[in-house]
């Protein structure tokens, strides 16, 4: 079985849209579980609609956390709320997964967007990924494959980390087996993130997370500005 972990806060509008593309795949042997944080919209009744299993969540990585302590499936797939599966994804992809007796992987990156730069940096990064992933596995939050064996004994998601905490996870559970970047099936991936911070901005700000992990390590205290969950994280860190 595989236990689908969802983060979500106010995700009415994009949420409906994840739960039917994962109601039409052709792999049955799932459970949904939505870890929310505490959202004041529809989202949790959107949730129960799809008979998905609530659990509260937080910031990213306490949520992915919480989701997994109740998960039943040897394989956790994490997944944000506005990605979309495409037909043939979770059994394709679930597959190779098995097939190549991986530990974690991710997938492919397609951009809902009809703009070239859009495309242009999704390519580049699925192309960086692949060339990576041999020595430091790099995977976006939004779509994470790992066993839950492997899940539980490197602890999670190391929710100390503040930015980047997805590759920092992929990394701990290379120490156990295989990471692949999957070739099987894309995700679909909304740009709304980058259409709220800038594109530009948000290219420079992950190759600055990049060159900080090569050179420092882990991004305990991002040294720019970044909303997770609603929450601006220098701000945080600030206050604390």
């Amino acid at each position: 079985m595989i236990s689908i972990i969802i983060i979500t806060k106010n995700e009415e509008k994009m949420l409906p849209r994840l739960l039917v593309s994962i109601k039409n795949q052709d792999y049955k042997d799932y459970e949904i579980i939505v870890s929310d944080a505490f959202s004041t919209d529809k989202t949790r009744e959107i949730a129960k609609k799809f008979k998905s299993k609530i659990v509260d969540g937080g910031l990213p990585s306490a949520g992915r956390n919480n989701g997994a302590k109740i998960a039943s499936g040897d394989v956790l797939l994490f997944l944000d709320a506005d990605v979309i599966l495409p037909k043939g994804f979770l059994k394709k992809n679930i597959n190779e997964f098995y097939r190549k007796k991986l530990v974690a992987a991710t997938a492919v990156y397609i951009p809902i967007s009809k703009r070239f730069t859009d495309k242009l940096l999704h390519h580049i990064f699925n192309m960086f990924s692949r060339t990576v992933q041999y020595f430091t596995p790099h995977a976006a939050g939004f779509c994470i494959f790992c066993r839950k064996n492997i899940f539980l004994k490197v602890g999670g998601f190391d929710e100390r980390i503040r930015f980047a905490e997805d590759h920092a996870l992929v990394s701990k559970c290379k120490k156990y087996g295989r990471f692949r970047v999957l070739k099987s099936v894309p995700i679909l991936v909304d740009v709304r993130r980058m259409e709220k911070e800038g594109r530009t901005r948000t290219a420079i700000k992950y190759l600055i997370a990049d060159l900080h992990r090569f050179t420092k390590g882990e991004i305990y205290n991002p040294p720019f500005s970044y909303d997770m969950q609603g929450v601006d994280m220098k701000e945080k860190k600030k206050k604390i």
